[in-house]
């Protein structure tokens, strides 16, 4: 099943002084902490947060990939928005897009791929429940 990449999710950031470097620019690794937090809140818009898939299902969705073009940096103080689109569901696996704004300016393309696992920690399909809220 492929979306259509349609923004599913806008999740909005500040830049704290926490997630700078001595220079006031935001360590690179920490873009990574942002789209989390957004691939969470949107995860928690579908009505399947990560604690209903483990509680339900006894799976747990967890980064296997991520790719990030870095763009333009991002400051301190900087209001940042996250927005997340699924691009893909696979039988165990789910792609998204994550895309880092200031403003109009695209700082970070992230590609993200999510994978079920059971509690033994191997791979296992995805719920039909979660295949069907999020192909809607």
């Amino acid at each position: 099943m492929t979306a259509t990449h349609k923004h599913l999710h806008h999740f909005p950031v500040r830049v704290y002084y926490e997630d700078t470097d001595a220079g006031g620019i935001v360590y690179h690794a920490n873009f990574l902490k942002f789209a989390e937090r957004a691939r969470t809140e949107w995860l928690r818009s579908t009505s399947y947060p990560h604690e209903r898939v483990r509680a339900e299902h006894k799976l747990l969705l967890v980064v296997r990939h991520i790719e990030i073009d870095y763009r333009a940096p991002a400051k301190l103080d900087e209001q940042l928005e996250v927005r997340s689109s699924l691009d893909s569901v696979g039988n165990s696996s789910l792609t998204l897009k994550q895309d880092v704004y200031r403003g109009n300016t695209l700082l970070a393309a992230l590609k993200v791929v999510i994978v079920a696992i059971n509690e033994a920690g191997r791979p296992a399909r995805l719920p039909p429940q979660l295949r069907q809220v999020l192909g809607e």
